[in-house]
């Protein structure tokens, strides 16, 4: 499980788990009302398109933008955040959590988290679990907003709840 590991783990820091998030759909209250919001821009602006290519002419394409723009606000975070999930992976060490992201353009990102005995862990459990234990700027649609940070969508969650624990108390059995 250190492969790839070298010059990025401390002497002595041991894998305790790795693992990925579940990269489906999720549709929840935010995702309905900014797709509402969005499917209406972009009724809109289909609708000017319509009337201004009655007129002849290109200036109809002027229109397109706006169109996509309406798309994007309407399935941007519908399948934003299972494609950034496809593109996520998840490590536990003895001393840290690690959560990489390899996106095509931003590229490939690792960003540590210190599990200690001041790290505020929240847990949700469900059929899919998430485990927050910082707080930081994340992209949340258009905009970087402060928000949590952790394992998301995980299918063993209340195992690997149990291993922060057990590292944020010291008694990891590493």
């Amino acid at each position: 499980m250190t492969d790839g590991w070298d010059g990025i783990l401390d002497e002595g820091e041991v894998i305790l788990w790795q693992g990925r998030p579940d990269a489906g759909l999720v549709l929840g209250a935010a995702n309905i009302v900014s797709g509402a919001f969005g499917l209406f821009f972009a009724g809109f602006a289909l609708f000017w398109m319509v009337m201004a290519a009655q007129g002849g002419g290109f200036f109809w394409m002027f229109g397109l933008l706006h169109f996509g723009v309406g798309l994007s606000i309407a399935l941007g975070p519908i399948f934003g955040g299972a494609f950034i999930r496809r593109r996520t992976w998840y490590t536990l060490t003895d001393k840290r959590a690690f959560v990489a992201i390899d996106l095509p353009v931003k590229g490939k990102s690792l960003d540590s988290y210190p599990i200690n005995d001041n790290t505020t862990i929240t847990f949700e459990e469900a059929g899919l679990s998430t485990i927050h234990f910082a707080k930081g700027r994340r992209y949340r649609g258009f905009k970087k907003r402060i928000g949590p940070i952790g394992f998301e969508r995980i299918p063993d969650g209340r195992a690997v709840y149990r291993m922060i624990r057990d590292v944020q108390k010291g008694q990891s059995d590493a």
